[in-house]
């Protein structure tokens, strides 16, 4: 099955929208603006009417900016009327002395006070609509770390032990908020998926709460908005979300899943044992001393869960998707670091990477043995029925299309 997002999509049809087209507009543009040099091919869109969030805010935007019109007209009008009455040429005579005009001031203080009022009272409303966090809610528990994602859905036990969880992709349910758990496992962090709602600092030790919705099923785009070291651009993620139906799928599947066993003698048995047990003849760490697959014996949690690692369609939290994603997986194992600048997974080529200032000499894997475990990680997928990117379309690409 072939990702239409970068790559891929050209063979797709595009889906109308419908939106308030001028405020679209602007907003598409500031958030290009915003994001230069740190977004993927799919539009980010603060104008995106499919959220409640970005709804409440662009009508009490509309007062905000209704008032800055009104008050720009009539100082603009002021001005002129002054200039032209008060005009040296037409007045021969000094002007008349006074001090003081008490109605003038009330009015030029009474008028600004009025909307500062009127905006505060706009914006506690808008506050008091939007920061409630539903209590039965669907939860989403957010870690983020140099330079990826962890998404974990805290009300959902595996059968295999542990909460459910996925790496770089957040699968959410449409027509009901959402609510996110965020905190940062070192830095300070930025989440924003404009689409879905409004953006918050993950700081580290600090759990913040919020919620997010979104009525149209759909891939969104999500990036790191806080300038948080050497891969701050390349810290992306997907938001996929489903309709209640195939979200719950989803959940009952994920809850059920283990970790297929490799048949013997297989690629990917041979890449389940480098996995889980490195290769200490050459100094090649295991995968599991850092990574989650739900169902095996790897539990660790410095790295994003790898339990679904087949299903996803991206790779690097977002650097590369589809058909891309599949093509640097091995070069990726070989050397992240390398391609990714401030990565601390360790090199599998030997090369030197360095993790906390210091640099560490990698261990070695052949090409055949970091295949074996490209294959290993290609095998771990959620049954076809649960698949959160069969047939959902991809909003903001550039010619539409579905997974």
């Amino acid at each position: 099955m072939k990702l239409n997002t970068i790559q891929d999509r050209q063979s797709g049809t595009a889906r109308p929208r419908k939106r308030p087209a001028a405020f679209t507009a602007l907003a598409a543009g500031l958030a290009a603006t915003l994001l230069t040099g740190c977004q993927s091919e799919q539009l980010l869109s603060i104008g995106d009417m499919s959220s409640g969030y970005n709804k409440e805010i662009f009508w009490m935007s509309l007062w905000a900016i209704a008032l800055s019109i009104i008050v720009f007209v009539g100082v603009s009008w002021a001005l002129f009327y002054s200039v032209q009455k008060f005009r040296e040429d037409r007045h021969d005579a000094p002007p008349a002395q006074f001090h003081g005009n008490n109605r003038l001031e009330v009015i030029l203080v009474a008028v600004p006070v009025v909307i500062v009022i009127l905006l505060s009272v706009l914006t506690v409303r808008s506050m008091a609509r939007l920061n409630p966090v539903p209590v039965n809610a669907p939860k989403i528990d957010i870690l983020s770390k140099q330079f990826w994602w962890n998404f974990a859905y805290p009300t959902v036990t595996s059968d295999a032990g542990g909460t459910v969880a996925n790496g770089n992709e957040m699968v959410m349910p449409t027509g009901q908020p959402v609510v996110l758990n965020l905190t940062s496992g070192d830095v300070i962090h930025g989440f924003w998926a404009p689409n879905i709602g409004g953006q918050r600092h993950a700081l580290p030790s600090v759990i913040r709460t919020w919620k997010v919705d979104t009525e149209r099923p759909g891939v969104y785009q999500g990036n790191c908005s806080q300038l948080c070291g050497a891969s701050h651009a390349n810290m992306r993620y997907k938001v996929i979300a489903l309709e209640p139906e195939r979200y719950q799928a989803f959940l009952a599947a994920a809850k059920a899943y283990r970790a297929p066993t490799p048949a013997e003698g297989s690629a990917e048995a041979r890449g389940y044992t480098l996995f889980m047990q490195g290769k200490a003849s050459t100094g090649a760490l295991a995968c599991s001393a850092c990574h989650r697959v739900q169902g095996t014996p790897a539990a660790a949690g410095a790295g994003p869960d790898l339990s679904f690692f087949g299903t996803r369609r991206t790779l690097g939290a977002g650097m590369w998707e589809g058909e891309e994603a599949e093509k640097n997986l091995v070069p990726w194992i070989a050397n992240s670091p390398g391609m990714k600048p401030g990565a601390l997974m360790p090199t599998y080529d030997g090369s030197e990477y360095m993790v906390n200032g210091k640099m560490q000499k990698g261990g070695v894997l052949t090409r055949a043995e970091i295949e074996d475990i490209a294959a290993y990680l290609r095998s771990l997928k959620l049954p076809e029925e649960a698949d959160y990117w069969r047939g959902t379309p991809v909003y903001g690409a550039r010619a539409g299309g579905t997974q």
